[in-house]
Order: structure tokens, then sequence, then C-alpha cells
């Protein structure tokens, strides 16, 4: 996939890929397009490129500059993703403040929460780690019950949050929490953040199908942050959430869309390999995946279009999701049933090759960032106009 995006960012394009070219050598290199959004694989060596990134002033290249960013805009943001999506460099490990935090405090978060956040994000000095699900409310984040009161200067919060993507390397937490105990579903509820280090936070790993410990369940118990830690406004966390899932849908699903159509040329090449081009059942299928990032690459320059012109992707981005998690999971299947016996083999200590763990890890991918059946209700509800579906 190659994307000309004219002449106005050319200089900033090249002088990226000249950047890489120079630092995506040695470890770095050796780790390309190592780890995702659910992938904790050579965190340590990830950790230390985002320093190397930093360094060279490459994250939150359309951050204010006041707040160690570049001040660049919307289109440059969007060459960054694409070119270092296409370098295949290292999954940031810092991704969850750079992607979701940051552009939330950029949007809603006071002057104070700004300056004091956002710098040591960008120097890769402080790692945060999102508190919006929870045992009895993962993709319907209106059922949150982890509540937070108010005792003078401080807020005391007590709960459990649970799939908390890297939380066990997190120092601070964004917490949805509900700080009206009489209030239900959207209302009363407040975006905190939270520090870790202190007593009454208790962060435990939970190992995946691919053996690895990314994911986390946070144990809250009266544990305490100071009053001016509510991004937004008190009872408008609900909104500021949204927010933030919206960001979510939007450019960050470039990179995960290039290295699908990695996948799928891996894909055709290995049935090559395995002469699996001479069965028209499984060379129709192996064609319809190649048709599948096709259409992922057509909807994602839709959003990106609606982006750059200042226009909010609302549900399009939805469809977007759901497609590309469902049949990202059926790519994996086919590459792992064209992978024959040998595709059931792992190495010593659970060693698994890219394609067992791409295909391991995306069986979330239909219920991280919002179920399919979440986004399959906003679009029968939002698009097609259907009525809401009735609660008990």
């Amino acid at each position: 996939m190659e994307l000309d995006f004219g002449p106005a960012v050319r200089d900033f394009r090249e002088e990226l890929r000249d950047w890489l070219a120079d630092h995506l050598v040695g470890e770095f290199a050796e780790h390309r397009g190592v780890g995702g959004p659910t992938d904790g694989a050579a965190w340590e060596v990830r950790l230390a490129w985002d320093r190397e990134l930093s360094a060279g002033g490459w994250l939150g290249v359309g951050w204010p500059r006041e707040y160690g960013g570049r001040g660049l805009g919307l289109l440059e943001e969007i060459v960054f993703e694409y070119e270092y999506a296409r370098a295949n460099a290292p999954y940031r490990a810092t991704g969850n403040a750079l992607d979701l935090l940051g552009p939330m405090l950029l949007k809603v978060g006071g002057e104070e929460q700004k300056k004091r956040f956002l710098p040591p994000i960008l120097a890769v000095e402080e790692l945060w780690g999102q508190g919006f699900s929870e045992p009895g409310a993962g993709s319907d984040l209106a059922s949150v019950r982890t509540r937070a009161e108010r005792d003078g200067e401080a807020w005391v919060v007590s709960g459990q949050k649970v799939w908390t993507s890297f939380g066990m390397h997190a120092d601070w937490l964004y917490v949805l929490a509900r700080t009206d105990p009489d209030s239900v579903r959207h209302k009363g509820l407040t975006m905190l953040l939270l520090p870790t280090d202190q007593p009454g936070v208790e962060i435990r790993p939970i190992r995946n199908l691919a053996g690895q410990d990314e994911f986390a369940e946070v144990f809250l118990s009266d544990a305490r942050t100071g009053a001016g830690m509510v991004v937004g406004e008190v009872g408008q966390g609900w909104r500021t959430a949204m927010a933030t899932l919206g960001i979510e849908r939007g450019t960050t699903l470039l990179p995960q869309q290039l290295t699908f159509e990695r996948e799928a040329e891996s894909l055709i090449e290995l049935a090559r390999e395995r002469g699996a081009l001479d069965d028209p059942m499984l060379r129709r299928r192996i064609v319809d995946a190649w048709i599948s990032v096709r259409v992922m690459r057509t909807t994602n320059l839709r959003t990106l279009a609606e982006l750059t012109a200042g226009r909010t992707p609302g549900a399009q981005a939805t469809t977007a999701k759901l497609y590309a998690s469902t049949r990202h999971q059926q790519l994996g299947h086919l590459a792992q049933e064209l992978a024959g016996p040998a595709g059931q083999i792992v190495g010593a200590d659970y060693g698994l090759d890219t394609r067992q763990r791409s295909f391991l890890l995306s069986l979330a991918e239909t219920i991280y960032g919002g179920s399919s059946e979440i986004q399959r209700n906003i679009i029968g509800e939002q698009i097609l106009g259907l009525p809401k579906e009735p609660r008990p």
C-alpha cells in the first residue's frame, strides 16, 4: 500500500522516512512489527524504542509545543502513523497514553492537568492504564459499579477493573467511576486520574491464550486521588469516556490494517508453497481474504478523508471496527488451516511463531474496544434506525 499525501507534507514524510531508516536498526530492527494493543511481547525493547522516538521528537507530533509536541496538524499525524506502520516498527509501548489518554486531556482536560501529565507521557517517564471495563461491565460501560466518594480534598475510590492493557506497568490509571450513588446507567459517572503507587491499589496480571500477561485486573480499596484529578466535569464521565473511545476508532485503525495486509500477503505465499492455489475452494477463500483487506483499506481511507475534512467519522468507524475484527479472525483461521499440522506445534516454553500469535490474539478483537454485539447495536440503532434493544 502506497499513499501520496501531497506536497504539503512531502518534506515531513521524507524527514520521517530518513529518521526511521537511521534509527530502526540493531535490536530495534530485529523486533520489527513486534507487539500490538493486546500483545506484550518484547516489552523492554519496545519501551527503549519509545524513548528513542521521544529523543527524536516523534511522539505527539500533533500535540502543542508547550506540552512537548511538535504542534503539527492532523495530516502530519496521519502521515506519521502510515509511515510508522509502513516501516513495520515495533508497536509503541506507550500507545495507551499517546492514542487515548493524551488526546482526551487535550480535548477536555484542565490546563494544570495538561501541564502536569502530557510532558511526562511524551518523555516516556510515566505509563498509563485504562480503568474502564469491569467484571459486570465490559462493553456495557454504563453498568460501571466502581464508586468514588469525595473526602475533603481527595476522592476515595473502591471497586474492580479488568482487562487493563499493560496495567502491571502503569504508574497511573484513568478510571471511570460512579460518583453519584443514586445514579443509574450513563448518569453520575466521573473520569478520575489515579496513581497506582499507593495502598489500596492491587494489580494482578491475566495470562491470555498466547501465553502473555499484558492484561491485568485492578482491585481498588479506598484508593485516593486529588480533588483536581477529575477530567471534564463531575458526573459527565460518560461523555468523556465516549470521546476517548471515539479517538480509538480514528487513525489508530490504519497501522492495524497495514499489518493485516502483510498477513494476507504471507497467506498467499504460504498457499503457493503448499500448492493450495490448485484447490478451487481454497483459492476462492484466499481471494476473499485478499479482497477483505482491500475493503479495509478503502474504509480507512474514507475515515481519514472525514477526519481531514474536520468531521467526526461516527458510526462509519463502528462499521470499520466490526468488519476488521471479524475478517481478521477469518484470515487467521485460514492461515492456520493452510499451515496444517505444523501450525499446531509450538516451540520451547510455548514459543509461538508470528502466525500462531496473530491467530490467538485475534480471537479477542471482537471483544475489546467494544464487542461485536455492541457494534451491531450501534449500527442498527444509529445507522439503520431500528428500535433500541429492550433492557431488563
